[in-house]
């Protein structure tokens, strides 16, 4: 039986504020639990589940998390659930340090300034696991990356891709070596962009695209060219067609 404290403890993991000061998020649903578990990315700390899931689980995993592992019934899994409908398991993992030294030459690196839609910045994580984009870096005022719906909508890439919390002015004006492409509505057309293995590209924030003092830092203007009406494109659809354009 669930106590009252550990329910209000995986309760309060909702809220950014607990999320930090207890340095722990949650994750629900068999196939993205069974993902932090099988990358070993994330530290377990607890694992909450219906029978029937732990009945599935093989042997190795079961003897790995131990009395970290415990049996809760279906009502009670609904009182710690963020979702309607609670999917037979709830765990809770150790967020990760924040990495500082990365640095970008020679690959891809996704810079988010300001996203703020939680589905959005899952499916822009799980786009760039797609595409082997290992790291995002973001403004501070990005969406958190351990809400419970970023962490969901991830599907589990948030185990294999980096993200960094920065200030974007300071740490774009640091990186003189490689050249950082920034989406706009105005631009040269994207199709010039296939092929080329180095960048920094920047994603603005869903209603007010860039801000003027990170696109001050851009070396060029970057556009997906328009055919019908629409007056945008959602900020994840736009970050699917830069890389695929990039990565072709």
């Amino acid at each position: 039986m669930l106590s009252k404290t550990s329910i209000k403890y995986i309760q309060s993991l909702q809220h950014k504020k607990f999320r930090d000061e207890y340095h722990a998020f949650v994750a629900e649903g068999p196939k993205l639990v069974n993902e932090l578990l099988s990358t070993q990315s994330f530290i377990c700390r607890n694992v909450f589940a219906v029978e029937e899931w732990v009945n599935q689980l093989d042997a190795k995993t079961k003897l790995s998390l131990g009395d970290k592992l415990e049996v809760v019934m279906d009502f009670e899994l609904a009182k710690i659930a963020s979702f309607a409908t609670p999917n037979n398991v709830v765990a809770i993992f150790e967020k990760k340090k924040m990495d500082d030294s990365y640095q970008p030459t020679g690959r891809l690196t996704l810079v988010l300034d300001d996203i703020q839609d939680p589905g959005n910045f899952g499916t822009i994580i799980r786009t760039a696991d797609w595409f082997g984009v290992s790291h995002i870096v973001c403004s501070n005022n990005t969406v958190d990356m351990y809400n419970s719906k970023v962490v969901q909508s991830t599907m589990a890439s948030l185990a294999r891709v980096t993200i960094i919390y920065t200030d974007l002015v300071s740490w774009l004006g640091e990186k003189k070596g490689v050249k950082k492409y920034a989406t706009t509505i105005n631009g040269n057309a994207l199709g010039n962009t296939k092929g080329i293995k180095e960048a920094i590209i920047i994603i603005g924030n869903e209603a007010n695209g860039i801000s003027a003092a990170v696109l001050q830092l851009a070396d060029e203007n970057i556009t997906i060219p328009k055919i019908g009406h629409a007056e945008s494109l959602n900020a994840a659809v736009a970050t699917g067609i830069v890389l695929h354009s990039f990565r072709q």
